[in-house]
C-alpha cells in the first residue's frame, strides 16, 4: 500500500535520519540503509522505493525571501513539497539557519537540494588542485556542526555551456570532472557523511552530442543521482509533451537518444531527477500549460527512473518564460491536482 505524507512517512524519515548520525560501516558516502514502512519507503541515497518526490525551487516572486517564497508556494499548491531547492556560492555556509529550520520543521519532512558553486572566480582546474580547500573545509565544519540529516548536493550545476575545450583553459570537461570529484571527496574526508551527491546537467541534445560530453561525468563513486533541467516553453522545438520533457530529441542531432535513454544506459541503476523543470504559457493556446500538468500526472510512471520532479517556479526567466504555476487559474488548479496524485506522494 502506498504511503501518504504523514505519520508513516515521518517514521521512515526518522529511521533513515537516525542511521545517518555518524559514518556508515559499509560506505563513506552511504547515508543509510533502506527503511520501509508498509509497502513503500525511503531507500539508500534518499531514493523513494515507489513513486517520485515532488519538489520546488521557489523563486521569490514579489520581494519575498527564498524562505518565504517556499512557504507561500506550498500554501498555493495545498501540500508540503518533498524537496526544497536552494542555491549557494563559495563563501556561503549552508545549509543556512532558515534552510535547516525548514528541513527540521515538525511534520513537514522536507529534504534539501543545494546547488553549490565553489570556484569564487577560480577555474575548475584550480579548484581541483586545491585552491578552494580552505573554503571547502569551512563548509565541512559547518555541516558537521549544524546539520546531520541527509541532503542532496550538486557541485556547479549545468556546466555544459561553460566548457572551454582548449587545453590549459582550466575549464575543459575533464577539469570539471576533476573539480567535482575533488569537492565531494574532500567533504567526505572532512567527515561529511550526509551528502547525497547529484550530477546536474543542462541536458539539451546540442550539449549531449558534443564529443566531450561524457568526459564531464565525475564517476559513479562520487555521483549518487543524475539530474537535468528541461523546460517546456515557446511554440517550436521546446514545446512538446511529457516525452519531450524527459527524453527530448532534436532531428538536428540524430545520434542523441534523449537524456533519459542516455542516462539509463550510461549509468544503469542511477536514480534520475528533474532538478529544474518548468512550463510556460503557450501563446494562442491558454489551455496548454494546464493540459501539460494533467498529462504529467498520467504519464510520469512511464519513466520509472525519474525519482524526483523539482519545479522551477519563477515570475520570469532567461529564455524559458514565466513558469510560475499560478500564471493562470487553470494552470494552478492542474498543478495542485497533479501534486496530490499518489505517484508524487510516496
Amino acid at each position: 500500500m502506498r504511503l501518504k505524507l504523514g505519520a508513516a512517512f515521518a517514521v521512515a524519515f526518522a529511521l533513515l535520519f537516525a542511521s545517518c548520525q555518524g559514518p556508515s560501516a559499509e560506505s563513506e558516502s552511504d547515508p543509510g540503509k533502506p527503511q520501509v514502512v508498509g509497502g513503500c519507503g525511503v531507500g539508500p541515497k534518499l531514493v523513494p522505493t515507489c513513486g517520485a518526490w515532488w519538489g520546488v525551487a521557489a523563486n521569490p516572486l514579489s520581494g519575498e525571501t527564498w524562505d518565504r517564497a517556499l512557504v507561500n508556494f506550498e500554501s498555493q499548491i495545498g501540500r508540503t513539497v518533498n524537496i526544497a531547492h536552494f542555491y549557494h556560492r563559495a563563501g556561503e555556509l549552508f545549509p543556512t539557519p532558515s534552510e535547516i529550520a525548514r528541513a527540521n520543521e515538525p511534520g513537514k519532512n522536507r529534504m534539501l537540494l543545494i546547488n553549490y558553486k565553489p570556484e569564487a572566480g577560480r577555474s575548475w582546474y584550480d579548484v581541483s588542485r586545491g585552491s578552494s580547500n580552505d573554503e571547502i573545509d569551512r563548509l565541512a565544519a559547518h555541516i558537521n556542526a549544524n546539520f546531520t540529516k541527509p541532503f542532496f548536493l550538486t557541485v556547479h550545476h549545468e556546466p555544459e555551456d561553460e566548457v572551454i575545450q582548449t587545453p590549459g583553459s582550466g575549464f575543459t570537461a575533464s577539469d570539471y570532472k576533476a573539480m567535482y570529484r575533488h569537492v565531494v571527496v574532500r567533504l567526505r574526508q572532512r567527515g561529511v557523511r550526509n551528502i547525497v551527491s547529484v550530477m546536474n546537467y543542462m541536458g539539451l541534445p546540442s550539449w549531449g552530442s558534443q564529443p566531450w560530453f561524457q568526459d564531464l561525468y565525475p564517476g559513479n563513486d562520487v555521483v549518487d543521482w543524475i539530474a537535468y533541467d528541461p523546460y517546456i516553453f515557446g511554440s517550436g522545438l521546446y514545446r512538446g509533451g511529457v516525452t519531450d520533457l524527459i527524453n527530448r530529441r532534436f532531428s538536428s542531432y540524430p545520434n542523441w537518444p534523449g537524456f533519459y535513454r542516455w542516462a539509463t544506459g550510461f549509468a544503469p541503476g542511477k536514480p534520475l531527477m528533474l532538478a529544474e523543470w518548468g512550463v510556460s504559457e503557450e501563446s494562442g493556446n491558454p489551455a496548454a500549460k494546464a493540459t501539460f500538468f494533467k498529462q504529467l500526472a498520467q504519464d510520469a510512471s512511464d519513466w520509472p527512473q525519474v525519482k524526483a520532479f523539482v519545479y522551477w517556479n519563477s515570475p520570469s526567466g532567461r529564455t524559458v518564460g514565466v513558469t510560475r504555476v499560478d500564471s493562470s487559474a487553470a494552470s494552478l488548479t492542474a498543478y495542485r491536482q497533479t501534486g496530490k496524485s499518489p505517484y508524487f506522494n510516496p
